[in-house]
Parts: structure tokens; C-alpha cells; sequence
């Protein structure tokens, strides 16, 4: 029975060790998890790497903490926000280590405003870099998947024009925005869609003490990168010059 269990956790090994190299535990206090920047940020660094993130309610346990020490890699809400890293060689860590001090990373955070303004800029004199991102996935499946759990609420090319919610704007309309790519790239984070939206291995379960969405939209990680690729190579709406202001 022993040599019998004893196979079997020797087959199982490789693949527990890698599920665990993609997954990284990260302590970030509540300041800074109350402003919302860990659920814009974090699921688009999940998007480009599938390396899952679990947010810690402590640092004791966690491969990288926020916080006061280390390197700095932004600042506002009140501070400097510092990284720490426990465990330099986890290969799923140093994924996350480059990002987040990679002109990506920093846009993500930089991109990152409620309401229209920016919470969050980066150290000292440092300049932000523009870089552009690429975007590698199917557009056809995106296309496909914007048909299928998107037009309830949007128009998502000239077919379904007239579809879904009037107030709500159409993809077109989405795309001339010049933040579209975050918009797009963590909608699930911004209302009203977490009340009905689940990325699997990225957002939490729907509450168990609410009533569950009739008709939830789900889909996973491949389907939203296929659904960024097709918008990215859509053609934006025309929405006219600026007013001047006189």
C-alpha cells in the first residue's frame, strides 16, 4: 500500500509542481487593496502569463509583499508603494516581479483611474514609457465570443448594430477611447459587470449569501484574449474632432 501510494505521489509531483509555479501568493495591505488596483491590474498580468494570483491578508505566508520595503514601484493613495520578495527563484514570482517593473506593469497601474482620474504615479522623476502591447490572440474567436456574451448589453460590430442596452456604447464606440485596452482588458473589475461576470482562474465566486445572476457571463482566460485581439483590430467609430472650447 505504501509503494502504491509512494508511485502515485511520484507520478502526480511534476504536475503539482507546476500548478505551483504558476501561482503566486501576494500580500498587499487593505490601503492599497481598497482602491480597486489589484482587481484592475492583476487579472491583465494573468491574461498575458496564466500565473494565477492569490491575495494574502498576510505577508507571513507570501512569495511578494507590498508595502514600505523594497524597491519602489509607484506611489499615491497616501504612500510609496514598495515590493518585497520572499522567494526570488519561484518561476511564477519572478513572472510577476518583471511585469510589475516593466513599462506594461507601470502603464497597467498608471491606467488605472475611477471616475476619470488617476490614483496611482510613478516614483520620484521617473517617466512613464508608452509601449505598445500586443495583442496575439484569435480575433475569429473573439468575434465569436463578443457575438455570443456580449450583445445583451453592447453592439459588438455592424450586424448586431441596434443590439443590446441604448445608453450602453458599442464596441466601436469603446475602441475610439484611448484607455479602450483597459477598459477591455479587466471589464470584469469595472460595474456593472462583476455582478454577473466570472474569468475562471481570475475572479472570485459569486457570493454564496446573494442570489446568483440569471444568465452569468463566463468565460476564461484564452476567450478574453481572443476578445482584446478582435476589438484591437476592429476599426474605431468615427466620434468627430474635440469641441474648442472658446
Amino acid at each position: 500500500m505504501f509503494l502504491r501510494a509512494l508511485t502515485v505521489l511520484l507520478v502526480l509531483m511534476p504536475g503539482l509542481l507546476q500548478a505551483d509555479d504558476r501561482l503566486v501568493r501576494l500580500y498587499a495591505p487593505p490601503a492599497l487593496v481598497e482602491t480597486g488596483v489589484m482587481k484592475f491590474i492583476l487579472p491583465r498580468f494573468s491574461l498575458k502569463t496564466q500565473v494565477k494570483v492569490e491575495l494574502l491578508g498576510s505577508p507571513a505566508d507570501a512569495n511578494l509583499a507590498l508595502g514600505g520595503e523594497g524597491r519602489a514601484l509607484f506611489q499615491g493613495a497616501g504612500q510609496v508603494w514598495k515590493m518585497a520578495v520572499a522567494t526570488p527563484d519561484h518561476p511564477g514570482t519572478a513572472k510577476l516581479v518583471g511585469w510589475l517593473t516593466s513599462d506594461v506593469g507601470q502603464r497597467a497601474v498608471l491606467g488605472f483611474a475611477p471616475d476619470g482620474v488617476a490614483l496611482f504615479e510613478l516614483p520620484g522623476e521617473q517617466a512613464a514609457e508608452v509601449v505598445e502591447v500586443a495583442l496575439d490572440g484569435d480575433a475569429d474567436l473573439g468575434h465569436k465570443v463578443s457575438r455570443e456574451k456580449c450583445t445583451r448589453c453592447h453592439a459588438v460590430d455592424d450586424a448586431t448594430r441596434g443590439w443590446g442596452i441604448g445608453s450602453t456604447p458599442s464596441f466601436g464606440v469603446l475602441r475610439a477611447l484611448p484607455d479602450w485596452e483597459a477598459r477591455f482588458g479587466a471589464f470584469y473589475a469595472l460595474n456593472p459587470h462583476p455582478a454577473f461576470t466570472q474569468i475562471a482562474d481570475v475572479t472570485d465566486p459569486f457570493p454564496e449569501n446573494r442570489p446568483s445572476p440569471i444568465a452569468p457571463v463566463t468565460l476564461d482566460l484564452g476567450e478574453l484574449e481572443a476578445l482584446m485581439a478582435y476589438v484591437a483590430a476592429m476599426e474605431a467609430a468615427d466620434l468627430g474632432k474635440p469641441l474648442d472650447h472658446q
